[in-house]
C-alpha cells in the first residue's frame, strides 16, 4: 500500500544487561514514519537517540516491542535476512566519515555495489553518477586525504545513496564540520530526500540542523517528548 508506513515502530524497548545489573534505555516508543519523510531525531545526551536509530537500521535488536521496516518486523529475521535488508534497503551517514584512506572516492562510494557483487563496470557507471549528484563529479580518482572534511562528507552520502535505498539514516552527520559546511550539508540532504523519494532520518543535538527536517522526534529518557511538526516546536519553545 502506498499509504502504509515505511517504519513503524510499537512499544519499542531495549535494555541492556551488565554485571552492574539491567539498564533500560528505551522505555516503549511509538510512532510511524511514512514513505519520503524528513525527520530530525533530537534529545539530550543518553536519551536513546543512537540506541533507536541503531535498532530501526538493523544494526541492533530491540528488547521488546516490535519494528517493523517495509512490513517486516525484524526480530523475526536471522542475520542474513537483516543484512540483506540493510543491503537493499538502508544507507547510513555518520558523524565520522568511515572512509578508506588508500582507496579513490569512486571505489569508496561503489563499496556497497561489491557486497551486492555488481559487476566493476556497473559500480564504476553508478558511483560516478551519484557522485555528480552530490556534486563531486570531477573527484572520482581523488584520495579522501585530498578533499576537505565537507566533501569527505559529500562522498560519505555518495556511498550511503549508492544502491538507491529507500531509508538513509544519519547520525550526526555534521558533528566534525563547520556551520556554513553543515548548511550546505544538509541543504544537500533535504534537496536529495525530495528528489530521489527517500525517507531520510536525521539524528543531531544542534537546533539550526535538525531545522531542515519537516518532522521533529524529541527523546527524554528513553521515551518520546514530542513528535510533530519541526517548525511548531522551534515555534513555542521561542513565543
Amino acid at each position: 500500500m502506498a499509504d502504509a508506513p515505511i517504519i513503524s515502530v510499537k512499544g519499542l524497548r531495549k535494555s541492556y544487561v551488565s554485571q552492574a545489573g539491567t539498564t533500560e534505555v528505551l522505555h516503549g516508543l511509538d510512532f510511524d514514519i511514512m514513505p519520503g519523510e524528513f525527520v530530525a531525531v533530537m534529545g539530550p545526551s543518553g536519551s536513546g537517540k543512537s540506541t533507536m536509530m541503531n535498532i530501526l537500521g538493523c544494526l541492533d535488536t530491540p528488547s521488546g516491542g516490535q519494528v517493523l521496516i517495509d512490513g517486516r518486523d525484524i526480530s523475526t529475521l536471522d542475520d542474513d535476512a537483516l543484512a540483506h535488508l540493510r543491503n537493499r534497503m538502508i544507507g547510513f551517514v555518520f558523524q565520522g566519515f568511515n572512509l578508506l584512506a588508500r582507496t579513490t572516492i569512486e571505489d569508496n562510494v561503489a563499496l556497497p555495489l561489491v557486497y551486492r557483487q555488481e559487476p566493476r563496470a556497473r559500480r564504476r557507471a553508478a558511483a560516478n553518477a551519484i557522485l555528480g549528484k552530490v556534486g563531486l563529479g570531477g573527484y572520482a580518482k581523488s584520495m579522501p586525504s585530498q578533499v576537505s572534511g565537507g566533501q569527505q562528507q559529500r562522498v560519505a552520502i555518495a556511498r550511503a545513496l549508492v544502491c538507491g535505498p529507500k531509508i538513509v539514516f544519519a547520525d550526526e552527520p555534521t558533528g566534525n564540520l563547520d556551520s556554513k559546511t553543515s548548511h550546505e550539508i544538509m541543504a544537500l540532504f533535504s534537496e536529495l530526500c525530495r528528489k530521489e523519494g527517500m525517507t531520510l532520518m536525521v539524528v543531531t543535538h544542534e537546533a539550526d540542523i535538525a531545522q531542515f527536517a519537516d518532522r521533529l522526534i524529541r527523546l527524554v529518557d528513553g521515551l518520546v517528548d514530542y513528535d510533530g511538526p519541526t517548525r511548531g516546536y522551534f515555534r513555542e519553545r521561542a513565543a
